[in-house]
């Protein structure tokens, strides 16, 4: 049902036992992750099992579908988020286990367009038409503006820039920011607005433009071990490993921001 992506190793030698007596035998762990994240974490994920000798599943899709599903019992170990609000939101619930909360990277927003190309990199100013490049019965790609964190981003940003008015007729709005890349990949939709990581792991697109910082919230992602974890202390183990000194090359490759300082 949760579109698990499994990361684990056909088996691990004396000497890597060893190196985790506290462990005891192999833990398997789920995180649900947020599907800009489904790439940077199958690669952490099979990294760190290698070492570990614990299964890393990563069950990717949009973070508002999956905290819901956290609070209705769904057996996840560990939340990433792409927007701080849905760990709020599991947190008032007790669905999450505060202590073990942590930031973990950043992104950037981008206005895509269907086709390879060099990349747009000016960044888009007020005033600018997005809605002008679209014909007639063209539609912009985002993900959900009310509830998914790309599209609510999507749509803080438009509205920064005074295009939400004229746009906000014309969405094509998906599940969740993957979805909206498809759209633009597969020429259903000639423009789109995904993350810079989304799409540099496309090669269908190219990026048309990039949205100013500050016309949108910070994009800032965020995980934590959940209450029902059934191994909560190897759980927090992946994800202190994911915010440590080990996965930073891991992130950068993938096109994700470090956080300030």
């Amino acid at each position: 049902m949760y579109g698990f992506v499994s990361m684990r190793l056909s088996g691990f030698s004396l000497l890597a036992a060893l190196a985790f007596p506290v462990m005891g035998t192999a833990a398997e762990i789920t995180v649900f992750a947020a599907a800009s994240t489904r790439d940077v974490l199958a690669e952490a994920a099979e990294i760190y099992s290698e070492s570990s000798g614990d299964e890393i599943r990563i069950a990717p899709a949009g973070s508002s579908v999956l905290a819901r599903q956290i609070a209705q019992g769904a057996p996840a170990d560990v939340f990433v988020s792409a927007n701080p609000e849905w760990m709020d939101w599991l947190e008032e619930r007790d669905a999450v286990d505060p202590e073990t909360r942590a930031a973990l990277f950043g992104n950037r927003l981008v206005l895509i367009a269907h086709g390879a190309g060099a990349a747009g990199s000016a960044e888009l100013a007020p005033g600018v038409d997005i809605a002008s490049r679209l014909g007639p019965e063209d539609r912009l790609a985002v993900a959900l503006t009310d509830a998914v964190p790309a599209g609510i981003y999507a749509r803080a940003a438009l509205e920064s820039l005074g295009e939400w008015e004229a746009l906000a007729p014309r969405l094509a709005e998906a599940d969740n920011v993957r979805a909206a890349l498809a759209l633009v990949a597969l020429g259903e939709a000639p423009l789109g607005i995904v993350y810079a990581t989304d799409a540099a792991a496309e090669m269908r697109v190219r990026v048309a433009g990039t949205f100013p910082e500050d016309s949108h919230p910070p994009i800032r992602y965020v995980g934590a071990v959940t209450t029902a974890a059934a191994e909560p202390e190897a759980a927090a183990a992946f994800l202190r490993w994911l915010g440590g000194p080990q996965a930073p090359d891991i992130i950068a490759r993938h096109g994700f921001a470090p956080l300030p300082e």
